[in-house]
């Protein structure tokens, strides 16, 4: 067993785990944090997509104690159902899911995707590197493409980040 300490969702949490328990089964089992998917387990389908310290990993793949210290972001903290972030409003106005499953990884990508793009993170189909990325759906679906829908519901989730972004895909 091992201590461990990190902020989720801004608030400070500690922990004490099996050193083998992966920081997506430290959100769902012991913080009964569940909007967090875990879907293949393999990091192949995105479901269980947080933020840590701001960027996006695939929460099934990390172990929890690697990150002692660290700010955790999960749907959760994203909005609340009074108050939705704007790409979880942008998802339910272009029905950018249809089982749901995905959803909360989706939607945690797409917020690191476009701060990525606001930052000037090119990706493998920028063109010019030296340029700044520009919201055109084949960014959108490039820097999304970790995040598998069954369902298929790609050009409504698209949309929705397009619009949050202010442009036309």
């Amino acid at each position: 067993m091992s201590n461990v300490s990190f902020e989720v969702n801004g608030e400070s949490r500690a922990l004490d785990l099996d050193t083998r328990t992966t920081l997506l089964d430290a959100l769902r089992e012991h913080l009964h944090l569940t909007g967090s998917k875990k879907g293949c387990d393999h990091g192949q389908c995105g479901a269980c997509t947080v933020m840590v310290n701001g960027r996006r990993i695939n929460s099934c793949l990390t172990l929890a104690v690697m990150h002692e210290g660290d700010s955790i972001t999960t749907i959760e903290g994203l909005g609340t159902p009074e108050h939705l972030h704007p790409l979880q409003q942008a998802f339910i106005k272009h029905d950018g899911y249809q089982c749901g499953y995905c959803t909360p990884g989706q939607i945690v990508s797409a917020v690191a995707v476009l701060k990525e793009i606001e930052a000037g993170i090119p990706s493998h189909v920028s063109a010019d590197l030296d340029a700044r990325p520009q919201v055109v759906a084949a960014e959108l679906r490039e820097r999304m493409s970790g995040n598998i829908c069954r369902c298929g519901a790609y050009s409504n989730i698209v949309e929705a980040i397009t619009e949050v972004a202010g442009g036309k895909a």
